[in-house]
């Protein structure tokens, strides 16, 4: 618990409903959507202003207190568990779209507005907003930020950092920076912006967002592609983007995930494949109609066993609604659900998945496999028991595995996800020990104290690889 003169400093900044630490608020704010991760903290606090923010920070920074900012909480890294307990601070009354300015083509928002909200208000004005992580109908723009979140349309339109032109945000003392603007060219010093997006509320609270928005496609049109060949479905992802084609949509589900999702969805998918690709590709009408054709052609190449095309967009919705609904789907099987990431190259994408089927099968547990077959993103997810501790140890180790595989394919541990605590121990993998040295150097610049989002990222030692490489 708080000692009782730093909570009536917060209540005083705050207001006194607006900072709590009865039990039921210490409890809801103890985990997040990373199973098997809880901590409680000392208090919980909810900021309406920057303001209030810096005032915050002032007092916890003084007394050395913890601060875990967060939104929604569908961190799906353990990124927002407070496991050294502090105050968490919760940005959901700072909502607001502050400005949608329309002759520079961006949006002023605050880090607590939901991100399905805020796309839907921008297509309202007959504008655009790319980024689409399957948890947007929850998720909060700042969470968005803190963790560079990704989304089905990621090949195409790239991911959150690359429409964060321009951030307001509180440093660990209390003082207020602001970086970028309605700029498309700015290179005065370092790129702070770019710094922040990304940084897992480790470096700084994130208070306001000025974002790129770009004229939405005029049309679109989806397809599914289904394969009795995994290798057949992984050379189309790799011919597609040869062909010089940029599809808005590339996803790929693996024959447990089809089942799940079909059962999940009553789509009538054909079990018996191993790999289903879901394709959309948006535009001029005449661009879109020529590059659907040509990948129907692709796919058939590759011996694709059927190829059909969404005969309307309420057709096409429900394909893409099936899609996002994979995790769902997959969380019905077992009391637990673990959703991991990582990315490879695209040509590496059936070595990557017959590398996972046969790690799960070595330790005996079920995982399956969907994901952005497009950037290479894929999101094996174990269904397992938190109760059963021999079983969730196999599945531990059948993940460390799998990372080691993605890194040893070319790729990295994480690719829209985070490390947070999850993949801290991991991160050495990826980055090398001198690469760990000058993010800690970087965290120590910008706080010193260690007092925003403290334990993640950076493991007290990284895992040791033990894995053999196989031919």
């Amino acid at each position: 618990m708080l000692h009782e003169a730093v909570a009536g400093k917060l209540r005083a900044i705050v207001g006194p409903g607006w900072f709590k630490d009865d039990p039921e608020s210490l409890v809801t704010h103890s985990y997040d959507g990373t199973p098997m991760l809880q901590s409680l903290p000392d208090g919980v606090v909810y900021p309406e202003t920057t303001a209030q923010v810096s005032e915050i920070v002032k007092v916890l920074q003084e007394h050395r207190i913890p601060l875990i900012s967060r939104g929604s909480g569908t961190n799906l890294c353990g990124g927002t568990v407070p496991v050294q307990g502090g105050v968490v601070m919760v940005m959901h009354r700072m909502n607001r779209i502050l400005e949608v300015d329309l002759e520079n083509l961006t949006a002023t928002v605050q880090p607590g507005l939901n991100t399905k909200a805020f796309i839907t208000h921008v297509e309202g004005l007959g504008l655009f907003y790319p980024p689409d992580p399957g948890s947007m109908a929850v998720s909060t723009i700042g969470g968005n930020i803190a963790e560079c979140s990704g989304g089905l349309r990621g090949l195409k339109y790239g991911t959150t950092k690359d429409y964060v032109i321009g951030l307001e945000a509180v440093l660990a003392n209390g003082e207020i920076i602001r970086t970028g603007g309605k700029l498309m060219k700015d290179v005065a010093g370092y790129d702070l912006t770019k710094l922040l997006v990304g940084s897992e509320g480790t470096l700084a609270v994130i208070t306001e967002a000025t974002l790129k928005l770009v004229p939405p496609p005029k049309t679109k049109k989806t397809m599914l592609a289904m394969y009795k060949d995994l290798y057949g479905a992984a050379r189309t992802v790799s011919k597609i983007i040869e062909s010089r084609i940029i599809p808005a949509t590339l996803e790929f589900l693996d024959n447990p995930t089809i089942r799940v999702v079909d059962d999940f969805a009553k789509l009538g998918l054909p079990l018996d494949m191993d790999a289903i690709l879901l394709i959309e590709q948006d535009g001029e009408a005449e661009t879109v109609e020529r590059d659907i054709a040509r990948i129907a052609e692709i796919c058939r190449g590759e011996n694709a066993e059927r190829v059909s095309i969404a005969a309307d967009e309420a057709e096409a919705l429900k394909l893409l609604t099936a899609r996002r609904s994979a995790f769902t789907a997959l969380a019905r099987l077992r009391p637990t659900t673990i959703l991991e990431d990582a990315t490879v190259p695209r040509s590496k994408i059936a070595d990557m998945v017959l590398a996972i089927n046969e790690i799960a099968k070595r330790h005996g547990v079920t995982i399956c496999t969907f994901g952005h077959a497009g950037d290479g993103n894929l999101h094996p997810t174990a269904t397992t028991d938190a109760r059963d501790a021999d079983e969730i140890h196999r599945v531990e180790e059948a993940f460390a595995e799998i990372f080691e595989a993605a890194i040893r394919l070319g790729g990295t541990i994480t690719g829209e996800h985070g490390v947070g605590l999850v993949k801290a121990p991991y991160l050495e993998w990826k980055v090398g020990s001198a690469g760990i040295e000058v993010m800690q150097a970087i965290k120590q610049a910008f706080d010193p104290h260690h007092i925003l989002n403290p334990g993640k990222m950076f493991a007290k030692s990284a895992r040791k690889r033990v894995v053999l490489q196989r031919g």
